[in-house]
Parts: C-alpha cells; structure tokens; sequence
C-alpha cells in the first residue's frame, strides 16, 4: 500500500551506513515514521532536517509496517534558520516536543498547520511571545491546558500572578501570598492576546511555567526531560533580564 501527503520533518535518526528513520508531522497521517535509503547522502542530506516542509510518498507491504519515504522539498525552513541561532534552537525545540509529544499515525491537521504556521512567525519580529503561546496551545490540545481565567482560591479575575503547579490553574496574589515559594509565576503577558514588548524576565518566567507542565505531563510519559534546544532556549532568556523582546 502507498500514501502520498505533505510532511513537516520532527526527527531523524542512521540506519545502516546511509540511511535515515525519519519521523515527520503529516496532515492525514499525523506523526509518521518511515526509512529513507540514502537520506544521508550527500544528495539528500539536507532535505531531512527538522522544519522542513516536504512532499512525501510512504510505501510498505503493510500498514504496521515501517515502510520507506521519498520526499520532495516544499520549503527549507532549517535553512532560512541556519545563520540565526535562536530561531533555530525555537525551530528545533518544536519539532522535538512534538517529536515526543504526538501519538503514532493519528491524524492531528490542526497541530500541522499551527506548528507551520509558528514556523512562519520565527521569521518576524516578536517571535518569542508567539512561541510561548503556541505551547501554551498544545498543552490544551494534549489535555493539560492551565486555566487562568480566574483565581482557583477566590474566583476572582483580578492580579493574577501565580499558577499552582498541581492543578495548573491561576492564583491571586493575595490569595498565592501565604505559598508564593511553592507557586508558579504567572508572567502578564500571557493574559491576553495583546501584542507588546516584554523584558527577558517575563519571557524566562513563561518558559518556566510552560515547560514544568510539559515535563510533568507530556515528556514524564516518555520518561525524558525537555529537548537540549528547549533547555537552551529557556536558558538564553534567563540570562537577558534586562533586555526587550517583541
């Protein structure tokens, strides 16, 4: 049997002397993995990076099979990244989560098209915001989306600035005072859908926030910790607390 469909490539790994396994996000076949014979090649060897956007061809015997791709190049997206470090480290740390994240072969368009659609948003201006929200997303679409629409003490809406790392839902500061050292922060920003700038703090306290409960729920299943490029990423913010993004 043989399916054609389009693909975003999540991951590669050697097989043999020249091949490659190559697991990719489909539209129709979700995450999908198949061999390619001399992916490695000198001829091929930079087509199956992760973030490119291929055209794909998946033939096997059966439908349990591995079976083996032949892939045609949409658009480069690893190589419109490669002089820019960061971009590439958020390029990498999303195809990686989702690497791990995803179930095989079930069909998820709607994660294709919004990890397409963030990899057009590395390319402008206020990128790290998008990014941020864009796990906030898919911690939803997994079944572990935080609720911080209201204060899980009081019920109320107002100074929300913590998150409870038990039950992912937001805390007031009064009420959070008492407890403030076991809670999350909770940095504005991510409050609405406004687009501003935001110091390296704000930033590093959103990638604190969304990769415990990615680690917590979506990479403890796989018994690993975030992607090396997720780490690294979280970690640059860290050390630019003084500097805008946006």
């Amino acid at each position: 049997m043989n399916w054609s469909d389009e693909g975003l490539v999540l991951s590669t790994r050697r097989y043999g002397e020249n091949s490659l396994i190559v697991n990719l996000l489909t539209i129709k076949h979700g995450r999908h993995s198949g061999l390619v014979r001399a992916g490695s090649s000198t001829r091929n060897r930079g087509l199956y990076q992760p973030g490119n956007h291929l055209c794909v061809e998946w033939k096997g015997r059966l439908a349990e099979h591995l079976g083996t791709f032949t892939g045609e190049l949409v658009k480069s997206n690893a190589a419109v990244f490669f002089n820019d470090r960061l971009t590439l480290m958020a390029l990498c740390s999303a195809t990686a989560i989702l690497d791990v994240a995803l179930p095989e072969r079930e069909p998820v368009p709607e994660l294709f098209a919004e990890l397409n659609q963030l990899i057009k948003t590395l390319e402008k201006t206020g990128w790290e915001i998008r990014y941020l929200r864009w796990e906030m997303s898919l911690l939803g679409q997994l079944g572990f989306g935080l609720d911080l629409t209201e204060c899980a003490a009081t019920g109320s809406k107002q100074n929300l600035i913590y998150v409870s790392p038990k039950s992912g839902r937001s805390v007031s500061a009064t009420a959070g005072e008492k407890f403030r050292k076991k809670l999350l922060d909770l940095p504005t920003f991510l409050l609405s859908d406004d687009e501003h700038e935001v110091d390296g703090t704000c930033l590093s306290k959103g990638f604190t926030l969304t990769g415990y409960f990615l680690a917590r729920h979506v990479m403890n299943d796989a018994n690993q910790k975030l992607p090396a490029a997720r780490i690294r990423l979280a970690e640059f913010f860290a050390k630019r607390s003084f500097q805008t993004f946006g």
